[in-house]
């Protein structure tokens, strides 16, 4: 009885910190402070959030669901401590930022308790792998000055290396959490107000009165639920989570194995991070950290975002085809209108979003928060939404600001670690030794660098959320890939876009290992599914990266031919690894069509070659949609 009212107590104390946790990032982003004549630092407000996220990820990230004796102290003392250092230095950091370099002992030693806490609560939110990275760089912050040759780095004391990681701008208390305060908290809460109304279900229902009645409806069902609300959940995990459980079996009712239905669903989840206008929040950052206007990065994301869902559609598309899989049966597919309709709110506060980003030039918290305040008034009007979908209760809200407040204080510990590996970069001179060396390691050959980014990329992005994989590439792998000669916005996309793929990449295939344990099937076969499926997302970027046109940056002709050229290039390679075509294609014919779709991808960098391969390839789709008909034909006179 005891142990079960400990439970209790933790949890309404993690669910309390939780919500306050979206409440801080609406206060600021809304200038209550101003409002009221309190005048406080950017830095306060962010040490605020990590006092807040740090106690309810111990209460609600345990090392397992049993709550033994041992346990609840353990985690109620690191939150603890992790709450009083870090309000700590937010009570008091207009002296901290003063005396920093003087290396006070009370700064040192509410410093060190943050790193050190923060460091294991990132083990627990995002897994070993990405918290020994952490301690990988705090060690080489402390013996860096010891490694011979061009990765030695600035001899920094202890006590300072820990006052400069929780105290200085460029660390801890730095970009990747100032715009997760800014803006990606609003987003968040955004997604979670749509999907607690019933919009995620509104956006499956909407793709299914569109594409059901279609061959392969089901998968094109999955495709375009998962973009759309993909793009806002931030987690290509959750994305898989909340759209999967419906589209999954919806596939395989129709008849895709359920290996196939698992990876569309992580593919397509996978690419809901990668698409325009959110971009799993990545948009925000990237933003930042380039010191451009927000807009420009959802242009030039568009080209690239929208081959890979070309390509998925045309793959999915295919397989039905020659598998003789079913369109959703006409009793399953609601009326087009009454689901448009009866969800036109859902489509207004997208819209809302838009204008406001766009033609008004808001700031991107700003208008997510205008489109969830719309949606939380208009669901009280006559006729909108269903009752079970209102959050109007007092426990309603506390639910709705505490699920979106764990998202967050997952985003906020990976960016506070995300602080600490960008904080050691500054101060040891590490960052810039990295990027010379990974141009000499490569010969400053830009093949090989972009090969050993996009691995290094899959590697270091295994298990993070988008906001995390971002962070980390962004920090570590784009600079070298920009010294090469590559254009910033490439090079971030790049990094982004390989990061992204370790959602379904093998050995730590997150978001297609979910999708398998929703279809019941064999995780890696699942995973092994998904890469095919996805082959566009590893070929693009080598592409945009060398050419910008795919980034819209260059005129019109370039950008029509580069995009011409790529759409042949993804319809021919899709068509030659599926293998049909107005009919079954034999070995020799699938080699040679993905040869040449390669050959037209190529033709983005080498234009008489697109062509060439172009004008052939044409004419063999032309001859083989001719011979295929002809076939059709024979066989059902027949």
């Amino acid at each position: 009885m005891a142990t079960q009212q400990k439970r209790q107590a933790l949890a309404s104390v993690a669910i309390t910190l939780f919500a306050l946790i979206p409440l801080l990032g609406i206060a600021w982003a809304l200038g209550i402070s101003d409002m009221l004549g309190i005048n406080l630092y950017n830095e306060q407000v962010l040490a605020s959030a990590i006092a807040l996220a740090l106690p309810a990820t111990f209460l609600s990230f345990s090392n397992g669901e049993k709550f033994s004796t041992w346990r609840v102290p353990l985690d109620v003392t690191l939150g603890l401590l992790g709450f009083l250092s870090a309000t700590y230095i937010a009570i008091n950091y207009p002296r901290v930022i003063s005396e920093l370099y003087t290396r006070p002992a009370d700064l040192f030693v509410c410093s060190t308790i943050i790193v050190v806490v923060c460091l294991e609560a990132t083990r627990r939110v995002a897994g070993l792998p990405l918290a020994l990275v952490v301690f990988f760089f705090l060690l080489f912050g402390l013996v860096g000055h010891l490694i011979p040759g061009d990765l030695q780095g600035r001899q920094t004391d202890f006590d300072l290396l820990m006052a400069y990681l929780a105290g200085d701008s460029n660390s801890m208390l730095g970009m990747p959490l100032s715009v997760t305060i800014n803006i990606i908290i609003a987003f968040i809460l955004f997604g979670v107000i749509l999907e607690k109304t019933g919009g995620g279900s509104y956006f499956t229902n909407l793709s299914l009165s569109l594409l059901g009645k279609y061959t392969g409806g089901g998968a094109k069902i999955a495709i375009t639920a998962s973009a759309l609300f993909g793009s806002i959940s931030g987690s290509a995990v959750a994305n898989v989570a909340s759209t999967g459980v419906v589209t999954i079996p919806m596939m395989r009712k129709t008849g895709y194995k359920p290996e196939q239905a698992a990876a569309i669903e992580g593919v397509a989840s996978t690419g809901g991070q990668l698409a325009p206008p959110v971009m799993g929040a990545a948009a925000f950052l990237m933003a930042e950290a380039l010191q451009i206007p927000y807009q420009e990065v959802v242009i030039a994301a568009l080209i690239p975002a929208s081959l890979y869902f070309i390509s998925l559609y045309l793959q999915t598309d295919l397989l039905a085809r020659r598998d003789g899989i079913r369109p959703v049966a006409k009793e399953d597919i609601p009326v087009f209108g009454n689901i448009f309709f009866g969800g036109l709110h859902y489509l207004t506060a997208f819209i809302i979003l838009i204008v406001a980003l766009f033609a008004f030039r808001f700031p991107p918290g700003e208008s997510a928060l205008f489109s969830s305040a719309f949606l939380l008034i208009v669901q009280f009007f006559p006729g909108i939404g269903r009752k079970e979908h209102r959050i109007s209760s007092f426990s309603g809200i506390v639910d709705l600001l505490s699920t979106a407040g764990k998202t967050c204080a997952t985003i906020i510990v990976i960016c506070a670690s995300a602080g600490i590996i960008i904080g050691v970069l500054n101060i040891s001179t590490l960052g810039f030794a990295l990027t010379l060396s990974l141009l000499e390691l490569t010969g400053q050959n830009l093949a090989t660098l972009l090969i050993m980014s996009a691995a290094l990329s899959i590697i270091l992005g295994m298990g993070m959320p988008t906001v995390g994989v971002y962070v980390l590439l962004g920090t570590l792998v784009a600079p070298a890939i920009v010294e090469a000669g590559t254009t910033l916005m490439g090079a971030h996309l790049f990094v982004l876009y390989f990061g992204m793929m370790s959602m379904i990449t093998p050995p730590v295939a997150i978001a297609a290992f979910s999708a398998a344990a929703i279809a019941g099937t064999r995780p890696m076969l699942t995973a092994g599914k998904t890469v095919l499926l996805a082959w566009t997302a590893y070929v693009i970027p080598f592409l945009f990266v060398v050419s910008p046109p795919l980034l819209l940056e260059g005129s019109a002709l370039e950008v029509t031919e580069a995009v011409t050229m790529s759409i042949l290039g993804i319809a021919l390679v899709s068509v030659g690894s599926v293998g049909y075509y107005f009919g079954k294609l034999s070995l020799l014919m699938r080699i040679i069509i993905s040869a040449m779709g390669a050959g037209c991808l190529l033709g983005v960098l080498y234009p008489m070659l697109g062509i060439i391969m172009g004008t052939t390839s044409i004419a063999l789709l032309v001859f083989l949609g001719m011979r295929g008909k002809r076939s059709n034909s024979a066989s059902q006179t027949t």
